[in-house]
Parts: structure tokens; sequence; C-alpha cells
């Protein structure tokens, strides 16, 4: 899916929700690849250079906590801003995604409309 605005790499095991954020983001405007596992995530942030990446946390090969620390150690283009999008609620595991280095944390179930105004607000398109 391609749109003229910055580029957003989203990774989520989950097809549904995958789809769900691709569709909502493209209809926005944002240029967008989509990958299904944290190995793929990594792969696509590299070749694309985004300006966000939305990364599930529980994923297959790579979480994306792990996707996120390798980001944060330079393994992915500088300057990447990252939303974490988990089920993963606890306070401890929200300042844990924070403490790797997440610009946003958001909970799901979650609201897209909701989703895109923080994307938004990260990108500064308002």
């Amino acid at each position: 899916m391609t749109g003229t605005g910055p580029a957003v790499v989203i990774a989520d095991d989950d097809d549904d929700i995958r789809e769900l954020v691709a569709f909502k983001l493209s209809n926005a405007g944002y240029e967008v690849t989509t990958a299904s596992d944290g190995v793929e995530a990594l792969e696509a942030i590299r070749s694309t250079s985004p300006a966000l990446a939305i990364l599930d946390v529980m994923m297959p090969g790579l979480s994306g906590l792990d996707v996120l620390r390798r980001l944060r150690d330079g393994e992915g283009p500088e300057g990447c801003r990252v939303i974490l999008l988990t089920a993963r609620a606890r306070d401890s595991e929200v300042d844990s995604g924070f403490a790797a280095g997440a610009d946003d944390y958001v909970i799901k179930p979650f609201s897209p409309r909701e989703l895109l105004r923080r994307v938004d607000a990260l990108l500064d398109r308002h």
C-alpha cells in the first residue's frame, strides 16, 4: 500500500489488526509497509527507512521489544519513531516499553481513530 505521506512500517502477527491499521494509515495518506513478524519488521525498517514503526510486542521471531532495542542500538534509521501496540497492559510492561525507547504505547483493544491521532501527533501531521 502506498501513499504520498511519511513512510510507516506496521508489524503485527495478527492479519486483521495489521490490515486494519494499514488501511487506516494508508487512507490518511501514509506510505505503508507491513510485516507479519519481528524479523520481517526489522528488514522492512532497514529497507524503507520509515519515519515511524508500529510494532506489536508479541510477535514470532523477534518481539516488538527486540526490534525496538535493535533500532535504538543503531541497527535501523536514526530518528525512526516507534509506537508499541500490544495487549500487555501492566504498568511494568508499559514501563519496559518506554525504557526500551518507545515513543508511545497503545494497548489493545484500541481505537483506530485514536491510533491515527497518535501517529499524526508523533509525526507532526495535524
